[in-house]
């Protein structure tokens, strides 16, 4: 497993009709050696239905 999270999970929560999707990080993904996953969730949505979306993890690249 890696020592750094590769993605970030985020919640897509729809707030209907008209409105803009709220995206909420909700935990980390650490890729293994052979390619699999392992997802740790900070918080964990409770009720109603949910999207949750798995996103690579972008280096942020400072201006100089």
């Amino acid at each position: 497993m890696s020592s750094k999270p590769t993605h970030r999970i985020l919640q897509i929560e729809d707030r209907g009709e008209g409105k803009k999707a709220y995206w909420r990080e909700v935990g980390v993904a650490f890729t293994n050696n052979d390619g699999s996953q392992n997802l740790v969730f900070s918080v964990i949505p409770m009720f109603g239905q949910h999207t949750v979306q798995l996103r690579k993890i972008e280096e942020k690249v400072e201006n100089d």
